[in-house]
């Protein structure tokens, strides 16, 4: 999902500017420079990229989504069947073991997907209530019963969040203790965990695909400043490094040590409009801000060309993409008609921006001057990483620019958390829209493909209709390794396969 972060704090900057002499000065360990450090490994208490990113290397989940991201293949389950009525799932668990050399069985497996359904501080809870029972009827049969048909829980079966975990280990270590260091089940444990600097993983030699992990180990190094990773990669200090700056692509590029890795993601970028600050809970107020914003101007000065515009929510190329949805041209003009017809001339903004982070500041200037011509004053108030996801979910603010990456393949996921009025305000925003909330809830149920197909096609053009948030670029994955580093990828889900990873 994600896709903020919180803070990292005085150690990662410091982490940042010298790294330190480790483990992965071993041959054969990979070592990644990342913004962020992780904030758990209990997978049902996170969802942000920084997470679930590292521990869909240390568990694996029932079903995984292959690497082209387009398609389920078996995991843990090594194969499955459902009923004819689509309410009795029955998953053949196959004969492997966790980290801690301790049989993995169907009771780990009905287990973990009870606890991401019905503990307290499951952040997904939601999308497992379709899940009346999961019973282990054997060592490697799990049997899972819905309440309902649901057209995508094959999808949410492959989530990282529903990664499986011990069960012994869970209710003898605690949840706090699990979180920290967790029995892994899938390519690799965790060997330390140091807070604001470093992950620091090794393989896993009890996992059922250990064969094919060529790395000893692999370390994800907090680096926050984006220049500063870059030139680590670019000295040797580093094998790899993710995010990179749209601004540095080219030039990475012409470096002979390096590989850039442009990869399909399923990344969308969008402003974030809080519906209940007054004028913007207006729809023609809201369609107006839309028509002020040149998305076109954005993508060819803060992405240097590797972003396309957005017109949905659902990303460019994922399941019932509408490429035919509506895109607003840019009008100042009639932008300033429709606010003054709406009673909101000189409408005044709180732009929250994230203060250090060169493609917001970069959007945020841009956006402010776009604004200014349609008679809308947008003041930018910058703050640290600690307070901006903060403030967003406070709903501290009147418009801000996020981004969210898909974590299933199937579009309901977000569609609930966008637009289906769930626990989060429809991810931050307030939008409210009784029909499309009804809509959301039909779609899950579809099991025709056609028909659910015409519902998310109808969802999307509700969604640009009402401005529910502002489309602004869809953009692919940017990372940089050395060129002794093989297949360094993500799919458009975002995971890393570094199962296949090899540093030579």
């Amino acid at each position: 999902m994600t896709k903020r972060w919180k803070s990292i704090g005085l150690a990662a900057m410091l982490a940042g500017l010298t790294l330190s002499a480790s483990y992965a000065e071993a041959a054969g360990v990979l070592t990644i420079g990342r913004r962020e450090d992780s904030t758990t490994f209990d997978p049902i208490k996170t969802a942000q990229n920084i997470d679930n990113w590292v521990f869909s290397n240390v568990y694996d989940v029932l079903i995984r989504v292959d690497k082209t991201g387009t398609k389920l293949e078996p995991g843990l389950a090594e194969s499955w069947t459902i009923s004819d009525d689509g309410l009795t799932y029955t998953l053949t668990i196959r004969d492997t073991k966790f980290s801690d050399g301790s049989p993995l069985t169907a009771e780990d497996a009905a287990y973990s997907l009870l606890r991401i359904r019905d503990d307290p501080a499951s952040l997904w809870s939601d999308s497992y209530k379709v899940i009346e029972t999961a019973v282990a009827t054997d060592a490697h049969t799990l049997t899972i019963k819905l309440r309902n048909p649901s057209a995508p829980f094959l999808s949410t079966l492959a989530l990282p969040n529903a990664s499986v975990i011990s069960k012994k280990g869970m209710e003898s270590l605690g949840a706090d203790a699990y979180g920290e260091k967790p029995i892994a089940s899938g390519a690799f444990v965790i060997d330390e965990w140091r807070r604001g600097d470093r992950v620091i993983l090794k393989k896993n030699p009890n996992f059922w695909e250990a064969d094919r992990v060529k790395l000893d180990g692999v370390e994800w190094i907090s680096v926050p400043d984006d220049n500063t990773r870059m030139l680590n990669v670019q000295a040797g200090e580093l094998d790899a490094a993710i995010f990179v700056p749209f601004s540095r692509v080219e030039e990475l590029k012409k470096d002979p040590n390096l590989n850039v890795d442009i990869d399909a993601s399923t990344r969308e970028d969008h402003l974030l409009i809080n519906h209940a600050h007054g004028a913007l809970g207006k729809k023609e107020v809201r369609q107006a801000l839309d028509l002020a914003i040149d998305k076109k101007a954005i993508v060819d000065t803060v992405t240097f060309g590797q972003g396309t515009v957005a017109n949905s929510y659902v990303p460019k190329g994922a399941l019932y993409y509408y490429a035919d949805n509506l895109q607003r041209p840019y009008d100042p003009a009639k932008a300033k008609q429709m606010l003054a017809a709406a009673g909101a001339s000189d409408l005044t903004l709180n732009y929250v921006v994230r203060a250090g982070d060169e493609v917001d500041e970069q959007t945020a200037v841009l956006v402010q001057q776009q604004l200014q011509k349609a008679g809308i004053t947008a003041n930018l108030q910058k703050v640290d990483p600690s307070q901006e996801w903060d403030m967003l979910v406070a709903g501290d603010y009147d418009i801000s620019v996020n981004y969210w990456t898909n974590d299933i393949l199937d579009p309901d996921q977000k569609t609930t958390f966008v637009l289906g009025h769930d626990s989060n305000n429809n991810y931050l925003t307030n939008y409210k829209n009784e029909a499309v909330k009804e809509l959301v809830a039909k779609a899950r149920l579809e099991l025709d493909p056609k028909k659910r197909e015409e519902m998310y096609v109808d969802l999307q053009k509700m969604a640009k209709d009402d401005v529910n948030w502002i489309d602004l670029y869809y953009s692919p994955y940017i990372n940089v390794s050395r060129k002794n580093i093989e297949n360094f990828h993500q799919n458009p889900l975002g995971r890393f396969f570094l199962e296949d990873t090899v540093k030579n």
